[in-house]
């Protein structure tokens, strides 16, 4: 009925990936002000850090799902 936890982590991963994709775009933002003589807008290079925070977190989620000792959940923390 439920989810296995390998196929979270295969969710998780997409959505890894298309956060790395945002940064990214809001690294380009930031680059096309610098290139075109004006300053990086801080509020997107703000954005672009807690994306990739969140990118980092949920890449952790995805080890911690679908790593090899992802069977035996009884391990504990």
């Amino acid at each position: 009925m439920g989810m296995e936890p390998a196929e979270i982590a295969e969710r998780l991963s997409a959505i890894s990936d298309e956060l790395a994709d945002l940064a990214l775009e809001r690294l380009r933002q930031a680059s096309d002000s610098v290139r075109a003589g004006d300053e990086p807008d801080p509020h997107l290079t703000a954005e672009e850090k807690r994306i990739t925070r969140a990118r980092r977190a949920v890449d952790k989620a995805v080890q911690l799902l679908g790593g090899p000792s992802s069977a035996g959940f009884a391990d504990g923390p």
